[in-house]
Order: structure tokens, then C-alpha cells, then sequence
């Protein structure tokens, strides 16, 4: 019974409940500081469904990259703080365009900051995985070896701060309030957790239309460039747009199919991850880049001990 619960009610008990409360808080006029409670739900309750009813019991283990994802987790959160707090500086430096339509109800202004910030957010996420220079901080998420809740906010800085950049400033300049931006931060956290979360759900008739479950299983798989579809955050339209929508694997994927294929041996230390993108050239092979990584340990002994 209680594997049936999590197989039908986790993603609307996520999107729709967890979000819904965040709303109801921003509504009434609750402090912001409140919609960790929605936040953190989130993380606890994909944790609690994945022991429950988990897509690879696998993926529950720690592959040696809980504290660095924990990292990840802190830093992915305060930079979306930080990105809120400098709404009214963006406000003040820059011209607003005076767009937004404020009198809409709230709920429909999220929606629509939603659906905008899906578009740039997707065609960004395009790229990344198309110019060098974003797939080399990109590759940072997809470097991971097991999909799970904390997985979606696995990201490096530079490429968060670009994608606050692309998905949010937009909207800013049209004008768009900050307590929708509030609550599009909130909606942002909570999919990327849902997307990732290793939870074996069901989502019946939307199960193309919401870039979740398998569809994003597909993108994170290491089978060359096989996991070049399906970029979309929130709603498959824009993929089916871009012509990358994929609703099959080419076959079942297991436990051992997430990563990059030339990079077997990833970082799992968050300060690696960190620098990755510095050392990093995309079609260098596995072979190299360990070649490389012991070059560097070496030299790194050296400094630490140049007695030796």
C-alpha cells in the first residue's frame, strides 16, 4: 500500500503540494525565510521515497559523493538567494521595461515566469551540451554515477550564475515582482529534485508532457550521444520544438548507465568538481585525463613536500 502511495502521489504530492505551499506562504505574506520548510520537504520526502520504492536500489548507495552533493545542495541555494536579493540592484542599474502584467492574479504571474524561464532555461541547457566552454561546466552534472533527489542540484557555480543569468534577468527587466521570483526559485528547486529523484512513479497520461522520470533517465545515460535529447525543465514542449524529444530508450537503462562515457573516474571531491572545468577538454578520453590527474597529484606531492 504504502509503495502504491509513492507510485501515484509522489510527483503531485511534490509539485503540486509542496509548491502549493510555498504559494499559500508568499500569498498570505509570509516571510520568505518560511519556504525552507517547502524546500527541505522536498528533499526529505524524495529521500523517503527512494528507500520505498526506488528505480535501482543501486542508486541509494553512496558512490563516495554524499558530502560533495550536500556541497552542491548549499551552494546551489545560497546562490539562488543571492540571485533574488539582487533583483532591485538589477532594477536600479538597468531599465525596466514596464511589461509584466502585475495585475494578473499570482498564481498565473508564476505560471507565466515558469513557462518564460522553461524556454531560456531549456535552450540554454541546449547549448551547454553543444559550445565547449558551458559543456565543460556543465559536464560537472553530468558527471554524477546514480540519478538521485539531491542529483538536480549538483551544478557548478559559474554555470548556475549563467543560468540565473539567461532564465531570470529577462523577466526581471520586464518587471516581474519578487515574490514571483520567490516562488519561481521555489518551482525551479523542487523539479530539479523530482527530476533526478530516484523514485519509481507513475505519471500516466502526462508522462510525455513532463520532463521528468524516464525522459530525464534518458538524458543522463552514458551511451555517447545517445543522452543528447531532452533538455527540458519543466514541460516537453520546447524539446518537441527543438526536434530533441525522445520518449524511449534505445534499451533498459540500469544502474550503471548514468555518467560520461570518456570520463569513467570522475571527481567526487567538491573542490575537483570545482576546478573540473579548468582541466578539462572535451574528447580528450579517459586515458588522458588520468594521465593528466596523476601529473597533477604529482606535482601537488611535490609542492606540499619539496624536500623529497
Amino acid at each position: 500500500m504504502t509503495a502504491k502511495i509513492v507510485r501515484y502521489g509522489f510527483v503531485p504530492f511534490m509539485l503540486l503540494g509542496l509548491n502549493g505551499l510555498g504559494f499559500a506562504m508568499v500569498y498570505y505574506g509570509w516571510s520568505y525565510l518560511w519556504l525552507a520548510i517547502p524546500l527541505l520537504g522536498a528533499i526529505a520526502t524524495a529521500f523517503l521515497a527512494e528507500r520505498i520504492l526506488p528505480n535501482h536500489s543501486e542508486w541509494n548507495d553512496d558512490h563516495g559523493d554524499k558530502i560533495t552533493n550536500i556541497w552542491h545542495a548549499i551552494v546551489y541555494e545560497i546562490q539562488n538567494i543571492n540571485g533574488i536579493l539582487l533583483i532591485p540592484v538589477i532594477v536600479w542599474l538597468m531599465p525596466s521595461f514596464d511589461l509584466w502584467p502585475t495585475s494578473w492574479p499570482l498564481i498565473f504571474q508564476v505560471l507565466l515566469a515558469i513557462v518564460l524561464a522553461d524556454f531560456a532555461l531549456t535552450y540554454l541547457h541546449y547549448l551547454s551540451h553543444r559550445w565547449n566552454f558551458l559543456w565543460r561546466l556543465h559536464a560537472v552534472h553530468h558527471g554524477v554515477s546514480r540519478l538521485y533527489g539531491f542529483n538536480g542540484l549538483v551544478r557548478h557555480p559559474l554555470h548556475q550564475a549563467i543560468d540565473l543569468a539567461i532564465g531570470t534577468s529577462p523577466l526581471v527587466l520586464m518587471g516581474m515582482p519578487i515574490e514571483v521570483a520567490v516562488l519561481l526559485g521555489l518551482a525551479v528547486s523542487v523539479q530539479l529534485v523530482v527530476q533526478h529523484a530516484n523514485v519509481a512513479y507513475e505519471l500516466g497520461p502526462f508522462r510525455n508532457h513532463l520532463s521528468i522520470g524516464q525522459l530525464h533517465h534518458m538524458h543522463h545515460v552514458n551511451w555517447g550521444t545517445e543522452g543528447d535529447c531532452n533538455f527540458d525543465l519543466f514541460f516537453t514542449v520546447w524539446d518537441k520544438l527543438l526536434g530533441t524529444f525522445k520518449e524511449r530508450p534505445s534499451r533498459p537503462i540500469t544502474e550503471s548507465d548514468m555518467g560520461i562515457d570518456e570520463l569513467p573516474n570522475f571527481p567526487k571531491n567538491y573542490i575537483q568538481q570545482v576546478i573540473f572545468p579548468l582541466h578539462y577538454r572535451p574528447g580528450m578520453g579517459a586515458a588522458q585525463w588520468e594521465r593528466e590527474q596523476l601529473e597533477r597529484e604529482e606535482l601537488q606531492r611535490a609542492r606540499r613536500n619539496p624536500a623529497e
